[in-house]
């Protein structure tokens, strides 16, 4: 099983190898391996750390508060970011509590060893679903303890399944895991693994963190102009094209819109689509005139759904939505679309009628139109009201983790 296991990461490599000659995102995540020996030396004078690995920048939102409470209790402490995907590092690879932020390289049995033994880090935090082998076992064998924060689990998770053996059996390594959910806390007894506690995800108390220190952009305040605000976060062209057809029905309503990619190619497409209504690019500086304002930038969105009356979340119409806690901490409803049933958040505030899922232009216009007339905005307080219930993940993990 090692050897096939192993023969697969290799094999993976040379693929992403392959791909780097005509793909940006492969090149950047070749690139940054490319001095893995440069990392090491790295290593070796901040022996001592904390390692937190994340698979990319959602996960280090959920690693963040973790990170900040080590600092809050010891100013010293060395912290050591890795990250397994360019679009995390990248946006991450300066942050400034961190002594090194680093990519993981491929996981084979040699650079795990080289690793751990060059880094020789106090503890190990793993986020969410980041299963190596190789390097949890070779955590295991130098006795350091590893952790996994805001872990869940599914049933349709490789994990479960017979092809998923090695990476079932290298959950041993963990000494805990600390859990989103009871379903989860199931899942790992019936496979043996009993050091488990169910504290809840992170990032409840990151979002609220955001929101308590947001930024306010006055030129956006003037733009708004006492009109109603849709913030429309992470979008992808799916989304934009049934946002574009709500402002059509819609003729009071200005879109703030936060791409999820901010390209020249996207952003024109952009401008072109939504001409009609009227576009500024927020670096250019907005017209009060245009019911459309997009937001070439990165960094702010979580700040920037404070000034919405509700919120759309994009992604649900590809790969799985983005970020819903970022707006629904503001107090305001949330809509995304039809693939968000991997984000245990998004089913509940569905739930509890704090957010609605879409998958036409249609229920969109419906639905935004009767939620604008809610004058007791009853789905925003209720979105909200969930995620302070569900804040405090941060303090149980350090107190269990550290104390």
């Amino acid at each position: 099983m090692d050897v096939l296991y192993e023969g697969f990461i290799r094999l993976y490599g040379s693929a992403i190898r392959l791909a780097a000659l005509f793909d940006d995102k492969a090149k950047k995540w070749v690139k940054g391996r490319s001095d893995f020996e440069g990392d090491l030396n790295k290593f070796r004078a901040i022996q001592g750390a904390s390692w937190i690995h994340c698979a990319s920048l959602g996960e280090f939102e959920q690693a963040r508060p973790i990170i900040e409470s080590i600092k809050d209790r010891d100013q010293e402490a060395k912290i050591v970011v890795s990250f397994f995907s360019p679009s995390g590092y990248e946006i991450r690879k300066n942050y400034p509590l961190a002594n090194e932020v680093v990519y993981l390289p491929l996981d084979t049995k040699s650079n795990a060893r080289k690793f751990v033994q060059a880094l020789n880090p106090s503890r190990a935090i793993f986020v969410k679903y980041e299963f190596w082998p190789n390097f949890l076992e070779e955590l295991g064998n130098q006795s350091i303890k590893t952790y996994l924060v805001s872990g869940i689990f599914r049933k349709d998770q490789v994990l479960f399944k017979p092809k998923g053996k090695r990476i079932r059996l290298a959950l041993k390594y963990f000494h805990h895991f600390f859990l989103q959910d009871e379903s989860s806390e199931k899942l790992l007894h019936s496979v043996g693994m009993n050091q488990t506690k169910v504290c809840g995800d992170t990032r409840f108390d990151q979002v609220i963190k955001i929101a308590s220190n947001k930024r306010s952009f006055e030129s956006i305040e003037e733009w708004i102009n006492g009109q109603a605000v849709l913030v429309a976060g992470s979008t992808w062209k799916e989304d934009e094209e049934l946002l574009a057809m709500l402002l059509s029905k819609n003729q009071e309503l200005k879109l703030l819109l936060a791409p999820h990619e901010i390209d020249g190619d996207h952003l024109n497409w952009i401008e072109k689509r939504f001409e009609e209504f009227g576009c500024s690019l927020l670096s250019q500086g907005p017209n009060t005139e245009n019911r459309v304002l997009i937001v070439n930038q990165i960094g702010i969105l979580s700040s920037l759904y404070q000034y919405g009356n509700l919120a759309f979340i994009g992604g649900g119409f590809g790969k799985g939505i983005h970020n819903t806690l970022e707006a629904a901490v503001y107090g305001i409803p949330v809509l995304f679309g039809p693939n968000h049933s991997k984000f245990k958040e998004a089913i509940e505030l569905v739930q509890i009628g704090g957010a609605f899922s879409i998958t036409s232009a249609t229920e969109l216009i419906e639905k935004a139109t009767s939620l604008l007339s809610d004058q007791e905005n009853t789905a925003g307080q209720k979105a909200g009201e969930y995620v302070l219930k569900n804040s405090g993940a941060t303090e149980t993990i350090i107190r269990n983790m550290l104390d």
